[in-house]
């Protein structure tokens, strides 16, 4: 890695509105730059000297309670940062949920650099809603509630639109989901087999597919997604 803090956002002239994505940024800024390639269920390395950008796929983040439990903290997809200076949980830790590449930067230079700082923001301000709408999940009494809620939040954040529905990316286990929203295994188990008698969702290759049928009141928030189609 050969480009520094001051340099390479000092010589480029930059118009953050002419890209499409912070990647996009990152890659005119760095393309000496090498991608650190990760499989899916590895862990992934965190410094506290720096900030690693999802370039492809998505990241698990996670820490334990003092019974030994896991508690999913959030999702990171493509251009959103992560890393332990973006946090004060203790412990914390990170796995690929899918096949990741991710782009590691030094918090010095990112502290140097208007531009990067720029870019981040806004990615910053993703994951901030991610996690008061995380929050706000679990403020729900009833679980079916709560995992139709994490299963839109998924489709919004991550989600593909295809003419059957909205596809989420990634296979999720019973497990997880049921970590990620304070339950157990059967109960979603159950509950996923009761969304799919309702016509609210299909399982396809692994991956779970939204309908956007209206008659569901919760599909109102994949409004925006549905006209896409």
């Amino acid at each position: 890695m050969s480009a520094s803090a001051t340099s390479a956002p000092r010589n480029a002239t930059i118009d953050l509105r002419s890209h499409q994505t912070f990647i996009q940024l990152l890659e005119q800024l760095y393309r000496e730059r090498a991608l650190v390639p990760l499989a899916a269920g590895r862990p992934i390395p965190l410094r506290s000297d720096e900030v690693l950008i999802i370039c492809r796929g998505i990241v698990q983040l996670f820490t334990i309670q003092h019974d030994g439990s896991e508690t999913l903290l959030g999702l990171a997809g493509p251009s959103m940062p992560i890393g332990l200076p973006l946090t004060t949980v203790e412990p914390y830790w990170a796995t690929a949920l899918t096949d990741v590449d991710v782009l590691s930067l030094p918090m010095v230079e990112i502290e140097g650099s208007s531009v990067l700082m720029a870019g981040m923001f806004r990615n910053l301000t993703l994951r901030m809603q991610q996690a008061e709408a995380w929050l706000a999940l679990s403020g729900k009494r009833l679980v079916a509630d709560r995992l139709k809620h994490f299963l839109l939040m998924l489709a919004k954040d991550f989600g593909h639109v295809e003419p059957s529905g909205i596809r989420i990316p990634m296979r999720l286990t019973h497990h997880q989901l049921a970590t990620a929203i304070g339950t157990t295994r059967v109960t979603v188990t159950r509950l996923l087999k009761d969304f799919k008698v309702e016509g609210w969702l299909t399982i396809d290759q692994r991956q779970i597919v939204l309908q956007l049928d209206p008659r569901f009141p919760a599909n109102q928030l994949l409004n925006p997604m549905a006209q896409r189609l």
